[in-house]
């Protein structure tokens, strides 16, 4: 069921949802958080899919405030359009869309207060350009973790520079959940024997993928030995990261992304392994990332001090043949 309020109050919506509660049955009953999304005026729905998918194992209201649109219809007047999603339009959980025009567009956390679940933890999610400082921002204060995305920011890496000099505990960004199955399979890889130690570290991915850095500053920080990165175009349009070579006194272990979910693993007498090493879609991440409402230790210091000590990567020049593609988010 979709409810349009145009033109209406914060009061006005909480009215109609508890209307609805009564008609339709206990809406909030269940709901273990609130899931905030800011995001620009047109750009809602790809979030709202991934958080209606990522509901069915997080039962939560979610709250989408649009703000900020180019077109210029939409800045003449002070006005909040609001929507009302429950049931089958909404997952397992009731969605709230907020789309702020003028001046009402500015007190972001004023329209959200009212609308929070009582006694849930907040989770703040920016699906693309993030605040400058968003522990600081008026969502990211109400927020226990905040949610960004480096890989939809302008220039990916220098976000993450920005992100390790100003980051607060309950930070963290998709460019390190999309880094989950790489990390398993490597520490998979490492439990198994001989157990030498590890001498070098080398990992290359494209130029647009932010994960590269965050990976190499992980392995840098686990293994205590210096990490290469390098940036390069791939020769096939395939974005995020390509592979992760790891030397050792009997040889090299290669981990190499050989086609779509499909990585190679060689190790030193041993036959190559295809592994399942699938993208992980925006659905995939959020939902791994609303698992734990603590801080991520382990991200905060990876950004803080891993990402520091890591040395400026090298960048391979781009093939002749390599077709120019749009941006590939996933790694």
């Amino acid at each position: 069921m979709i409810v349009d309020l145009p033109d209406t109050t914060t009061s006005k919506i909480s009215k109609t949802l508890v209307k609805i509660r009564e008609e339709g049955g206990a809406v909030a009953l269940g709901r273990v958080l609130t899931l905030v999304i800011s995001t620009r005026l047109g750009h809602e729905e790809e979030a709202i899919e991934a958080a209606n998918d990522a509901s069915r194992e997080h039962p939560m209201r979610v709250i989408v405030i649009s703000s900020g649109s180019d077109h210029p219809d939409t800045n003449d007047a002070s006005r909040l359009d609001a929507q009302i999603r429950v049931g089958g339009d909404a997952g397992a959980s009731e969605v709230i869309v907020l789309r702020a025009y003028g001046d009402t567009a500015s007190d972001e956390e004023g329209l959200v207060t009212g609308l929070l679940l009582p006694d849930a933890p907040v989770v703040a999610w920016w699906p693309g350009d993030a605040p400058d400082v968003v522990s600081q921002s008026p969502i990211g204060r109400i927020a226990q973790r905040r949610i960004t995305d480096a890989a939809a920011q302008t220039d990916p890496r220098s976000f993450l520079a920005h992100l390790s000099t100003c980051y607060t505990p309950g930070d963290t960004d998709f460019a390190w959940t999309r880094l989950t199955l790489w990390r398993a399979q490597l520490a998979a890889v490492l439990d198994q024997p001989p157990y030498e130690p590890i001498t070098g570290v080398e990992v290359h991915g494209s130029s647009d993928s932010p994960s590269t850095s965050l990976l190499a500053a992980w392995l840098q920080l686990q293994l205590d030995v210096p990490a290469k990165h390098e940036l390069v175009t791939p020769a096939h349009g395939s974005s995020g990261i390509q592979g992760v070579r790891l030397h050792r006194e009997s040889g090299v272990i290669e981990l190499e992304r050989t086609n779509g979910g499909i990585a190679r693993l060689l190790q030193p007498k041993q036959p190559a392994h295809d592994i399942s090493l699938p993208r992980r879609s925006l659905r995939d991440c959020l939902a791994e990332e609303l698992r734990r409402l603590d801080p991520d230790d382990l991200f905060g210091e990876v950004i803080q001090s891993g990402l520091g000590q890591l040395d400026e990567p090298s960048r391979q020049a781009p093939a002749k043949s390599s077709p120019t593609t749009a941006r590939d988010t996933s790694n």
